[in-house]
Formats: C-alpha cells, structure tokens, sequence
C-alpha cells in the first residue's frame, strides 16, 4: 500500500507547504503539487513535491509528470492547457494516450474526484482561493491493489469525513 498526497493552487504560500510536508512527510510516499505554486523550483517552500507548471507559475517546471507508484500510472498537470474549467474531455483523452490510471489536476479550484472510463481524476482543491466550498483543501490517496481510498484534510489537517470517498479501480 502506498499513500499520495496531492495539492493545488497555493499561490506563493510558504509556510502552510512547508507544514503539510512535515505533518506527512513519513506517512506518505509521494507529494505531488498541481501547480501554480507561484514558486521558483529551488524554493525550500516546495522541495520534496513532484511539481508541474502551472499558468502562474515562471520557469523550471515541466507541463506535466507521469508518476508509477504501486503499479498505478499517475498523470500530473495543471490543467489550464486542457481546459479543465469547462470540461474534462481534453484531459480524459489525454489519459487514454498515456494510459493512466490517476489524473490529478488543478486550475479550477475546486475540490473533486470522479472515475471516468476506468480512470480517476482528481482535483485536490485550493490551498489558497477555494471555490465552491469555504475549506482550503488538500488530499491524500491510500493505493492498495484494486481500492484507493480518497481522504480530504482542510489546510489546518482536520479530516473533512463526508468527504472520503473509495474507489475500485482495476489495474490496467
């Protein structure tokens, strides 16, 4: 079993990201930031965190990231290039061309988790500027074989429980 944490959207903060990697640092395997960080890559603020560029961001970043952990093939991106604020279709085929499993994704600020055609895309929120709900939002993914198990923290680490979600999700 493996554990992921995933954010988005933190617009310069510093200090909450430095927090969230040592509250999870030991219990999770990977870190991962949607973009727009709005940091430089040597920034101490987001070492550790597998990050992409988002359309705030400036220089060093890649576009996107392909992650394998526990057998599962994680695409990362930001999402302002596939038009995520109108639709999930640019990135679902997206998804199909690099055959991922997970798609974790940022750029509208909204917190959010669907499964489509036997892949799960992700938006962890915004640290930040949430939108559609008060809570500054960041998730974790449990991966353990055919279960992954969503749970969603406020910035403050209180876990929001009518959040959680599990999904199944046959490896490919």
């Amino acid at each position: 079993m493996s554990k992921i944490l995933i954010v988005s959207d933190s617009h310069g903060m510093t200090k909450e990201l430095e927090i969230l990697r040592d509250r999870h640092m030991k219990d999770v395997d990977l870190m991962i930031h949607c973009g727009d960080s709005q940091l430089m890559p040597d920034d101490q603020a987001i070492s550790g965190f597998v990050t992409v560029l988002g359309n705030c961001d400036f220089g060093g970043y890649p576009l996107e990231v392909i992650e394998v952990v526990t057998g599962r093939k994680i695409f990362v991106t930001h999402g302002h290039k596939y038009s995520v604020k109108s639709s999930l279709m640019n990135l679902k085929y997206k998804a199909q061309e690099v055959n991922a499993d997970i798609v974790c994704f940022g750029h509208s600020h909204i917190l959010g988790a669907e499964v489509i055609g036997g892949t799960l895309f992700l938006n962890p929120g915004s640290l930040r500027l949430p939108r559609e709900r008060f809570e500054k939002t960041y998730v974790i993914l449990d991966l353990a074989d055919e279960k992954i198990k969503m749970t969603v923290f406020e910035l403050n680490g209180r876990e929001l429980v009518d959040l959680g979600y599990e999904f199944t999700l046959p490896k490919k």
